[in-house]
């Protein structure tokens, strides 16, 4: 199966992406494989040089969705000065797993963990550029303004009301939003933008689009699992409400269109 990849053209990029003159700015794959020893695969490697203002990564667990956008996020903070990039997941622990992952990067750039001594969870480079995860609290989450990026994890998780609270905070810098998750039921922000969007990037990698994954594995995911688990967890199908004790698809496909109600 190929992996889905749905591009519009929105490379419209701000002035603190120009280089200087003369200067010919090293490849972003480049600069992770050999500075971050992050190999990425081919689709990794798409989204790490995609200039999209609008991405949105529907993928099997354990592909590495985690590693890329840290690794997108790295190389903007240490390219960027004064960059501000902003993690949200639905919890602390998630977001503080994210944030290990770009810490562990950013020591091999020689940069030592240091907060920002204002957020719980967050990193200052020596350019001056932050990257601060938040967890999923509509109500505390406000007040950051002119992101450069925008970044939310396991995004079918994340609540509509999270999600319209950090949207605002793009507003004046027309900063990037990539949102990356596993699909969690036909419901909420990640669902209606997968599906109905067509202003964003859309990229799709099941587990079979994964070299990393096995067949043997699969294969025995799929006898474990169940086949409605296994497609949504590793084939990236949407399936039911994903809280509803009824699937709303199982119950709509048993009423006959053609009785009569009384």
């Amino acid at each position: 199966m190929e992996p889905h990849f749905e591009h519009r053209d929105q490379s419209n990029r701000s002035p603190a992406h120009a280089q200087a003159p003369g200067r010919t700015p090293e490849d972003i794959v480049s600069f992770v494989e050999r500075r971050l020893a992050f190999h990425p695969d081919e689709i990794q490697q798409t989204i790490l040089r995609s200039t999209a203002k609008r991405g949105i990564l529907n993928c099997t667990r354990q592909w590495g969705k985690t590693t890329v956008s840290a690794a997108k996020a790295v190389h903007r903070a240490f390219t960027v000065p004064k960059s501000l990039i902003v993690v949200a997941a639905p919890s602390l622990r998630q977001s503080g797993e994210w944030m290990r992952r770009a810490a562990d990067m950013l020591a091999r750039l020689k940069i030592r963990k240091r907060g920002d001594g204002n957020n719980r969870i967050s990193l200052v480079l020596p350019n001056g550029s932050r990257i601060v995860g938040l967890p999923e609290s509509e109500a505390t989450i406000r007040g950051f303004a002119a992101l450069e990026m925008l970044i939310i994890d396991e995004a079918a998780r994340v609540s509509d009301e999270t999600y319209r609270a950090l949207r605002p905070m793009l507003s004046t810098s027309n900063g990037e939003i990539w949102m990356m998750s596993t699909p969690f039921g036909k419901q909420g922000f990640f669902y209606e933008t997968w599906e109905h969007d067509t202003d964003w990037l859309h990229i799709q990698v099941t587990a079979q689009d994964c070299p990393r994954i096995s067949p043997e594995f699969l294969e025995e995911q799929r006898r474990v699992m169940g086949i409605d688990s296994f497609n949504q967890e590793h084939m990236c199908q949407f399936i039911g409400s994903g809280h509803a004790l009824f699937d709303p698809d199982l119950i709509d496909a048993a009423f006959d269109p053609t009785i009569e109600a009384l």
